[in-house]
């Protein structure tokens, strides 16, 4: 299929071949969430963690004899139906990611990029760099765009100009090719690739 490219200032700057099979796949909105969910487990801290009752303070004496005291019988003050005693069956430190097979991840990624383009939503510029790094300069650009909520998803190195005026900007966000992922281009309304980032993105996926 062909796609348009525009500068950043809105100008017609020819058109470019985009692979069916990357941008005119069918959107699994399954593979989606599993990818989304996948994406998220794998950033959790997993830093949770509550004593048991191997690890609260306290004697190991027998609180009080075994008969005669009316109460229920007792071997340890730092069990868990005890004040201050052991947590049972808490939160430890672990590590929330689980396995996605790449080929499921590969599938997500083509599925993202392809409900963008079928949306409307997907712009392809051809160069995403600015002479000066002013927000105010970026604003106006994202503007004639008519671009509020945008990933832009720049080539192998980001440009530090664009870089440093977008980071002011709310619901603006900037990453390298390596660094694009299903989770962001969803979060955000719109996506912008340039040339060089449809290139490397057809090649990653065909």
């Amino acid at each position: 299929m062909k796609g348009n490219v525009v500068t950043l200032e809105n100008k017609a700057a020819g058109d470019i071949d985009l692979d069916d099979s990357v941008f005119g796949a069918e959107v699994r909105k399954d593979i989606l969430a599993r990818m989304v969910k996948y994406q998220l487990a794998k950033r959790r801290a997993g830093t949770h963690k509550v004593k048991t009752r191997g690890e609260v303070s306290g004697t190991t004496a027998k609180p009080f004899r075994q008969k005669g005291t009316g109460r229920a019988r007792q071997g340890t003050i730092r069990a868990s139906q005890m004040r201050g005693g052991g947590t049972v069956f808490g939160p430890v430190v672990r590590d929330h990611g689980h396995k996605l097979q790449k080929k499921v991840r590969r599938l997500a990624m083509k599925s993202a990029l392809s409900s963008k383009q079928a949306d409307g939503k997907l712009i392809i510029l051809d160069d995403a760099a600015l002479p000066q790094p002013k927000t105010q300069d970026l604003l106006g650009k994202l503007g004639k765009l008519g671009l509020t909520n945008v990933l832009i998803v720049a080539g192998a190195a980001v440009d530090q100009n664009l870089a440093r005026a977008a980071s002011n900007i709310p619901n603006v966000d900037v990453l390298p090719t390596q660094g694009a992922n299903v989770y962001d281009i969803l979060r955000r309304d719109a996506l912008v690739l340039t040339k060089e980032a449809v290139a490397t993105l057809e090649a990653r996926l065909k």
